[in-house]
């Protein structure tokens, strides 16, 4: 398959996938930011919370770097001026390009099956990688790491989708 083809296959899919997220009438619980894509609060995700600032103006908030991924892949029109992320020790929101990221680790990943962390200084992802594994990065290598893991990060999570829906029914039933 060619890059190109490769490129248009995620970007369908990932279409797919939000068109399939707006029409299934998700309602988000609680109070304050909630993911666009999957739901999940800022309140409980702020160790991996995403926001970006494009140039025309808009912005968006995300529980993860996968489902930001998605939101500029889907706008592919707008270009980030600015993109933040929840530090994984504080969850203070810091500078994605200027934070020391993680991928990998024993610690599980959110929205995905192999985690990316981003930590304000480079001590706290050193210790972090000390305890639970991963290797030192990039955001630009963490951003690719969640393009390339993206087939699988949807399927997990249609698996564990259609596990709840399962268990819903058999409780209800």
């Amino acid at each position: 398959m060619t890059t190109g083809k490769c490129v248009s296959c995620v970007i369908t899919m990932m279409s797919a996938m939000a068109l399939l997220f707006l029409f299934t009438g998700l309602s988000f619980a609680g109070e304050g930011a909630a993911c666009p894509y999957c739901g999940m609060e800022k309140a409980k995700f702020a160790h991996s919370w995403v926001e970006i600032d494009y140039d025309n103006g808009t912005s968006g908030g995300f529980c993860s770097l996968h489902c930001a991924a998605i939101d500029m892949a889907l706008h592919l029109d707008k270009t980030p001026k600015a993109i933040r992320v929840g530090s994984y020790k504080t969850r203070n929101l810091i500078d994605a390009e200027k934070a020391f990221w993680v991928i990998g680790g024993d610690r599980m990943g959110v929205m995905t099956t192999r985690a990316k962390w981003a930590f304000e200084n480079k001590d706290d992802a050193d210790a972090f990688m000390k305890d639970h594994g991963g290797v030192p990065a990039t955001y630009e290598n963490a951003v690719k790491a969640t393009f390339e893991d993206m087939y699988e990060d949807i399927r997990m999570i249609q698996k564990k989708r259609k596990m709840m829906r399962m268990r819903k029914q058999k409780t209800q039933g």
